[in-house]
């Protein structure tokens, strides 16, 4: 358990640092440190950092570094297709989800990793009809794998939005914050058609703890130039995710 609460503390840090990641964190540990199932350490995971990211996106909303246009036409759809994934979840084996998740990370740290478009450096912000299909397919993707969405969030409001890094935390925050907690909800039938109960003193515990360390990643944040941000961001995406499928592809090969 010592660990597991290390790990906890790292949640917190990254979600505050980086706006993300905290996900990536907390499936692994539940996974392979806590000892659960697969689809219950995903589903838990969605309840922590969603609290996490809540506890965390308060300190950047008093200083108005949240764009609340981005919450709201990535946000809110996000919400529905999170749910539609996490749905589809259901006949989808857990390490196949976890193999996808480690391949989307790889792919969102090349687009971390890319110069920023001319789009972002003209200022001009992407039209709303594509934030809200931004939305929909980041929240059915990580739905699917059971994530915040924060490493394809990101990208997605730096790259696509045009948000300074620093912009783009406080606001990845609020919209990992309501699309965790939708996928939560829509896993409660997923684990209750598979049989599995979630522990909340353990989910409150990780929360609690992942909160604090929230805000102690939030005052480095400060302190740092949004171009490290970007690279620490796409370094840490690389390990975490070839790490994942150094432990999930050989269990899917065959033989």
């Amino acid at each position: 358990m010592p660990l597991a609460l290390l790990g906890a503390i790292l949640i917190g840090l990254s979600l505050g640092l980086l706006g993300s990641g905290g996900s990536i964190l907390t499936v692994p540990v539940l996974v392979y440190l806590v000892g659960q199932p697969e689809k219950l350490a995903i589903a838990g995971s969605l309840a922590i950092v969603g609290g996490v990211a809540l506890a965390g996106a308060l300190p950047w909303t008093l200083r108005r570094s949240v764009d609340w246009r981005s919450v709201i036409w990535f946000g809110l759809p996000g919400m529905l297709g999170t749910s539609l994934g996490a749905a589809l979840s259901k006949w989808v084996p857990g390490a196949v989800q976890l193999f996808l998740f480690a391949l989307v990370m790889l792919l969102a740290a090349v687009m971390m990793l890319r110069p920023a478009p001319a789009l972002r450096a003209e200022g001009r912000p992407r039209s709303r009809a594509l934030i809200v299909l931004d939305g929909l397919g980041v929240g059915a993707l990580t739905g699917l794998v059971g994530v915040g969405g924060g490493f394809l969030i990101l990208p997605a409001l730096v790259l696509l939005g045009g948000l300074s890094m620093h912009r783009a935390i406080g606001t990845s925050l609020w919209i990992i914050a309501l699309k965790s907690f939708s996928g939560f909800a829509a896993y409660l039938g997923v684990l209750g058609s598979a049989g599995l109960a979630l522990d909340y003193r353990l989910i409150a515990l990780f929360t609690a703890v992942g909160a604090a360390g929230s805000l102690a990643g939030q005052q480095l944040a400060h302190r740092l130039p949004q171009a490290l941000l970007r690279r620490l961001f796409a370094v840490f995406l690389v390990l975490m995710g070839l790490f994942i499928v150094a432990r999930t592809l050989p269990g899917l090969l065959p033989g």
